[in-house]
């Protein structure tokens, strides 16, 4: 078997690759480990606690003890399924902000600041919420990706929103428009009721237009001779082959499952590579390095009025809301249930949004396995730019190992320093006018936990993934030590090879992952085709303009 373009995983920026590399006439197979995404689990949006727990849909990874939370070990889900993570998320859809990608271009990521990303956002997108303010300018209306807004219709939402403004800071009509700073609407990849992954969205209408071919096997690594990529060695049905590239392998296999693969492939850090057993090709540290995620802290507080979402949390209810969705595509099923959040600053003088809030209305643990007793609300939040750093290595040099994988989360002071800020601007929040028909007491933390050590034991104790993994094969310079990939998304040492996922990333963007993860298999696809990138945009972002002397 062979094709012109091998691509290793049909997540989101796999799936994105294939489609635009099938539109342009050539020949495309994808390498996928999971199956088939049919099925409620994936395909309703409220069920989305399922599937990243399910063997079936989840790479299953965790992280070792992680030192700074006590030893703590944290689930890392990774999506094994077409459409990858995209299948097992929590639908939120967020560019990032405009500084972000400036800040990549900075690193050394030359071509990927936001004039030249946002015409990528913008052909990606397929966006649904016009009629609702926002920014139309900024957006797109004929991509494949159709992006929607909640119905709002519980009174939580708008009492989130409302709290913020009364709080002093801003409120946004459209946080991937110009202004991401304030309090407003939150947007999902969700389409007719319907998770709308990068299976559903480019996937699936490419495999139907007939260049594009998706084969369930096990990636074990790239075949490099003389080198040059030219095929992928898989494991499938028992059988060890290889499938042929004639012009260029890309690897789009996750943040956790890149690096392993570029690492058994003989690229990555010479000395452990070596001392497991694996020849080197390129000698390119980096590889694995740069690990970065987004961590964040479920605030929660009971309800004095039965509005929240915990009166359908048992079985009955959930069968209802399962079968009114199965027979109309409608209602609570319809929802991934965040509809409403916040992009703030955490101090003056840093320039843009640091930290991050989902809205939720019930108090429940996102995997989905607790509902704190009763009636409560919830915000998720966390800061943005944690400079804390990990790594992802090889267990050995087998391919059915799962790779070590340490954040090292909390390694940097300034992270509890960030943390404590979050906990007590939410406090601030939740206290405004706007929630005191709804407020009863705070869940947790609890009112008793105060002083900064208090804190950082909840912190330690509580704090969670957002799984938003990435970093680990990096993209800079060419004469950068530490870059794996140039600005073309090539490996830097081999040729016909590149990759493209969130492994790319030089640092994590402003909230949710998925959205910037597709973009870069947009990009990635022009590059591959040698076509001349889309030309850069004129539009600028907003910037609060007090940022230096204000925090909001």
């Amino acid at each position: 078997m062979n094709a012109e373009f091998v691509i290793i995983g049909a997540g989101s920026a796999g799936s994105a690759m294939a489609y635009r590399l099938g539109e342009a006439g050539a020949k495309v197979i994808v390498i996928e480990h999971g199956g088939t995404d049919a099925g409620p689990f994936i395909q309703m949006p409220a069920a989305l606690s399922y599937p990243m727990n399910m063997a079936r849909y989840d790479w299953g990874f965790s992280t070792e003890p992680e030192p700074h939370l006590g030893g703590r070990v944290l689930a890392t889900p990774r999506g094994k399924v077409i459409g990858g993570s995209s299948s097992i998320n929590g639908m939120v859809y967020v560019r990032g902000h405009a500084r972000d990608f400036d800040t990549w271009a900075e690193m050394g990521a030359q071509g990927w600041g936001y004039a030249d990303v946002l015409p990528y956002f913008q052909r990606m997108e397929q966006w649904h919420g016009h009629s609702d303010g926002g920014d139309r300018a900024y957006r797109g209306a004929k991509g494949p990706l159709h992006v929607t807004r909640g119905p709002r219709s519980n009174p939580l939402f708008g009492a989130f929103i409302k709290a913020g403004e009364q709080a002093g800071y801003p409120v946004t009509a459209d946080y991937n428009g110009q202004q991401q700073e304030g309090f407003g609407p939150m947007e999902a990849t969700i389409y007719k009721g319907q998770r709308w992954s990068a299976a559903n969205a480019y996937l699936k209408p490419a495999m139907k237009a007939g260049n594009v071919t998706t084969i369930r096997a096990f990636a074990r690594r790239v075949v490099i001779e003389g080198g040059r990529a030219v095929g992928v060695e898989v494991e499938r049905g028992g059988r060890v082959e290889v499938i042929g590239a004639s012009r260029e392998v890309v690897v789009g296999a996750s943040s956790i499952n890149t690096p392993k693969i570029l690492m058994l492939s003989g690229i990555g850090d010479a000395a452990q590579l070596r001392a497991h057993g694996v020849d080197v090709v390129a000698d390119r540290p980096g590889v694995g390095a740069n690990l970065q995620d987004h961590l964040e802290l479920y605030l929660q507080y009971a309800s004095s009025q039965p509005i929240t979402l915990f009166k359908h949390w048992n079985l009955w209810g959930k069968a209802r809301i399962g079968a009114q969705w199965l027979f109309t595509g409608k209602g609570l099923g319809a929802s991934n249930q965040f509809e409403a959040c916040a992009f703030i600053r955490s101090k003056a003088g840093v320039e843009y949004p640091d930290i991050q809030y989902h809205f939720l209305p019930i108090a429940v643990r996102y995997d989905g396995k607790a509902a704190a007793d009763g009636h409560g609300f919830q915000a998720h939040v966390g800061p943005m730019r944690s400079k804390s750093r990990g790594a992802v290595t090889l267990r050995s040099g087998d391919p059915a190992d799962a790779p070590r994988i340490q954040f090292n989360y909390m390694s940097h002071p300034d992270d509890w320093e960030d943390f404590r800020r979050c906990i007590r601007l939410t406090r601030e929040i939740f206290g405004q006018e706007a929630f005191r028909p709804y407020m009863k007491h705070e869940i947790q933390p609890g009112a008793a936990v105060q002083t900064d050590e208090e804190l950082d034991g909840f912190i330690r104790a509580h704090v969670e993934s957002a799984y938003h993994p990435c970093g680990t094969a990096r993209m800079g310079r060419r004469d950068d030590p530490m870059a794996v990939v140039d600005p073309e998304c090539r490996v830097i040492g081999v040729d016909g090879l590149r990759v493209a996922d969130s492994s790319i990333f030089p640092q994590v963007t402003n909230g949710n992952l998925n959205g910037p993860s597709i973009m870069v298999g947009e990009k990635a696809a022009d590059h591959l085709l040698g076509k001349a990138p889309l030309p850069a945009s004129n539009l600028e972002p907003w910037i609060n303009p007090a940022w230096r002397v204000a925090q909001r």
